[in-house]
């Protein structure tokens, strides 16, 4: 583990809770794995990807030692992991990952629990910057579905999933239906939180980087 002065000043009180539980609890205690987990995301959140993914491969060593490999706690700390992995740019490890996240969440939950959609929604996104837009679109397409059948248009899963089909659907060349498809996810956000919200303007921003392309 780093130094904690080499930490940034909110992440070094977080920093100071794990070595308690590590010292009153033990390394493998889940307390202690889950404090590591919650100074990953601080760390990530200040660009430390590196500290950062030391932190996600410890909880998941300790995960999987003490519940299993599909214990949802590991599945999760593999969730986090895969994405700092993706982030880093091994994308080839982190769709592995995130298809044994898929595969061990359906068994648990289903496929059509709300975390098991979102952790193939992360997946078409590794898919997707490994260049293969056909799958990611498909499991878009697929997670799409699901979550306005179970959820509803309005729901945050499904515009979410809506707004990743249409940046695929822009990078594939299919702009017009791209364009309707991230106007609808605007049209929805302003409806459901007001111009001023800031899903909403962040909706409005890819929007108008769609109409200042010159290709569109």
């Amino acid at each position: 583990m780093p130094d904690i002065a080499s930490f940034p000043d909110d992440c070094r009180a977080q920093e100071r809770v794990v070595a308690e539980r590590r010292h009153s609890l033990g390394e493998d205690h889940p307390e202690t794995l889950s404090a590591m987990l919650d100074l990953a995301d601080c760390l990530w959140a200040q660009g430390r990807l590196i500290a950062a993914r030391k932190l996600e491969e410890r909880v998941v060593e300790g995960r999987r030692r003490q519940l299993g490999d599909q214990h949802p706690d590991t599945l999760k700390a593999l969730g986090k992991l895969a994405v700092t992995l993706g982030a880093q740019g091994d994308l080839e490890q982190a769709r592995a990952i995130q298809e044994e996240v898929v595969a061990g969440r359906s068994r648990l939950y289903g496929e059509n629990d709300v975390e098991t959609l979102r952790a193939v929604n992360n997946l078409a996104g590794t898919v997707a910057s490994q260049g293969d837009l056909a799958t990611a679109r498909e499991l878009l397409e697929s997670v799409l579905a699901t979550t306005c059948r179970e959820f509803g248009e309005e729901h945050a899963d499904s515009l979410t999933a809506t707004a990743n089909l249409a940046a695929i659907l822009w990078q594939g060349g299919e702009r017009d239906e791209a364009y309707a498809l991230q106007q609808q996810v605007f049209e929805m956000q302003r409806w459901l939180h007001g111009d001023s919200n800031e899903a909403t303007r962040a909706a409005a921003a890819v929007l108008q980087t769609m109409e200042q392309d010159p290709g569109f």
